[in-house]
């Protein structure tokens, strides 16, 4: 069974930096694009960014391109988000996602993710 735990969420002032995790658990990691997704309050749930297997490729929405950073370690199998140059806008839970299949490379959207952590809160006051 697939497990995918996030942590490092937490308050924040705006301009600030927080790091996510995402360990996996009960899968080939290195096999699979991993996403970052967001939901904040009365808002669906959107795109982050993602990274390719490899971690060759990242992705990101046009919202955070510049200031956050998609990483993977397959050794550790562990996803991370680091985030700098927060937002008030940024405020959200924050949930890192896979894909059902390997070595794919999924549409940037919820419904193409079949895995989902319980999510972690990240809160930047202005």
């Amino acid at each position: 069974q697939v497990q995918l735990v996030e942590s490092g969420g937490g308050l924040v002032q705006a301009g600030g930096s927080l790091r996510l995790s995402c360990a996996v658990s009960g899968r080939t990691f290195s096999r699979y694009t991993m996403g970052w997704f967001r939901q904040a309050p009365g808002k669906e749930r959107e795109f982050v960014g993602d990274i390719s297997w490899s971690g060759g490729r990242t992705r990101y929405a046009d919202s955070v391109k510049g200031r956050f950073t998609i990483s993977r370690d397959n050794a550790k199998n562990t996803l991370y988000l680091q985030m700098n140059g927060l937002k008030a806008e940024d405020t959200a839970v924050y949930y890192c996602a896979a894909p059902p299949l390997m070595l794919q490379l999924p549409p940037p959207v919820v419904s193409e993710y079949r895995y989902w952590g319980q999510g972690t809160q990240v809160t930047v006051s202005s």
